[in-house]
């Protein structure tokens, strides 16, 4: 998955393309920059802005989309009148999810947009956004409307497909976010971290950006940045002598997951492998004691047409059924802690007989009836009867009343999965 950032350059790593760059890698992407403009800056002011000369902007955008296939591109900060015809005469050809954060002013106060670039970044980039992250001031500068509803609409009016904009609302100790999206409307509340921060907007931008890259939902690629950044700003750090810079280490294992979600996504024709219960992707942690130490989707990757969305996001917990494959199968082989479930189909189990992998199955029908009526208790029961004295690749049953077959690739990481996957597609 690989992701754009076109913005300012930030010295302090708090802001700008490279704090994009650390959020785009806790997403599990790969970050590209091109850089509109040098500031010089630290904790406490922004001492000086040094635009690139256009010429170089167009040159870094040409040299990274000759060679590379964009996911989703995010725009931050373009100082001038030149910097946005350079970067809207180009953006406007690509075709992927575009961000637009709008930097109009920092949080010391130092002016990020010229006056005389407003309109022309409100024609100009505005249009490109497949969503738009103003926060309630800049909101009010583009518009010119103090109602949050009315300036959504307005910006939305000039050409932002979807206008999210943060701190809508806040109260002593909770924050509102207003989404407003093509055909819907709603509010996302969240809690509220007394701190004055550099970096949260990029922080919110950059997350979404990722998750459109990835492939999943307005509502909750905005979801998973609100919680993004309210973790960021809890775990902030005073490093200088001015406000906190934001911070959020992703673990190693969620940033390999997310990563192997996408190269899922991204496997021909795999949507003819999503059941009708759909799928979920799982990673624990070394030697899990309960499903809430095993990654996996809130709501799980779902069909839509030929694509395959992920609905939800990765979290601790985020899966019940695959995730208690896992627990039961690493009791015996603690090295199998990834799994994924897909549809049955007798071809593929044939072709990974062939190929040598481990097969097993169990027979849904000779559960007993107090195993079926424990909740989450089937799988486990199925799984912990088929092991034997060597780890699975695979283990599959072929339904029953009401339940439908399906095949679970167990594996030690989530890239092996996707491997095994691919020798039996």
């Amino acid at each position: 998955m690989n992701v754009l950032s076109i913005g300012g350059s930030d010295p302090s790593s708090g802001a700008g393309i490279q704090s994009d760059v650390k959020t785009f890698e806790n997403h599990g992407a790969y970050g590209f920059t091109v850089i509109t403009a040098i500031t010089s800056q630290n904790t406490k002011k922004i001492s000086e802005i040094l635009p690139i000369p256009v010429k170089t902007v167009k040159s870094q955008l040409k040299s990274v989309l000759d060679d590379f296939q964009i996911d989703a591109i995010k725009i931050g900060m373009v100082y001038d009148s030149n910097t946005i015809k350079a970067v809207h005469a180009v953006v406007k050809k690509v075709k992927c999810p575009v961000v637009v954060d709008p930097i109009i002013k920092s949080t010391t106060g130092t002016i990020l947009l010229k006056k005389s670039a407003v309109n022309d970044f409100k024609k100009m980039i505005i249009p490109l956004a497949t969503i738009i992250t103003p926060n309630k001031k800049e909101a009010k500068i583009l518009s010119g409307h103090n109602s949050i509803v009315k300036a959504a609409k307005k910006i939305q009016e000039m050409g932002a497909k979807n206008v999210i904009i943060t701190g809508s609302n806040e109260t002593e100790n909770g924050i509102e976010d207003f989404v407003l999206e093509e055909t819907r409307s709603y509010y996302l509340k969240g809690k509220k971290i007394k701190i004055i921060n550099h970096g949260s907007g990029c922080n919110y931008s950059a997350s979404i950006t990722a998750s459109l890259a990835m492939k999943k939902t307005i509502h909750d690629s905005s979801l998973f940045a609100k919680e993004y950044v309210f973790q960021s700003i809890k775990n902030s750090k005073s490093l200088g002598k001015g406000i906190n810079i934001t911070f959020k280490k992703q673990s190693d294992i969620h940033k390999e997951l997310a990563h192997s979600v996408v190269n899922f996504q991204n496997i021909k024709n795999i949507s003819n492998l999503i059941p009708e219960c759909q799928t979920n992707f799982v990673f624990s942690k070394s030697k899990p004691k309960k499903t809430s130490d095993i990654l996996g989707i809130s709501g799980r990757l779902v069909k839509s047409g030929k694509e395959v969305i992920q609905a939800g996001n990765i979290i601790f917990g985020g899966s019940q059924h695959v995730a208690t494959a896992v627990l039961e199968v690493s009791k015996k082989f603690p090295n199998i802690r990834s799994a994924i479930n897909i549809k049955y189909e007798k071809k593929m189990i044939d072709k990974a007989k062939k190929k040598g992998l481990k097969v097993e199955n169990y027979d849904r029908s000779k559960e007993s009836r107090r195993s079926k009526k424990k909740e989450n208790s089937s799988i486990a029961w199925g799984v912990s009867s088929c092991l034997r004295s060597y780890p699975p690749d695979i283990i599959y049953h072929k339904g029953d009343m009401g339940k439908e077959p399906m095949i679970i690739i167990f594996a030690s990481d989530p890239s092996e999965v996707i491997k095994k996957i691919l020798l039996i597609q």
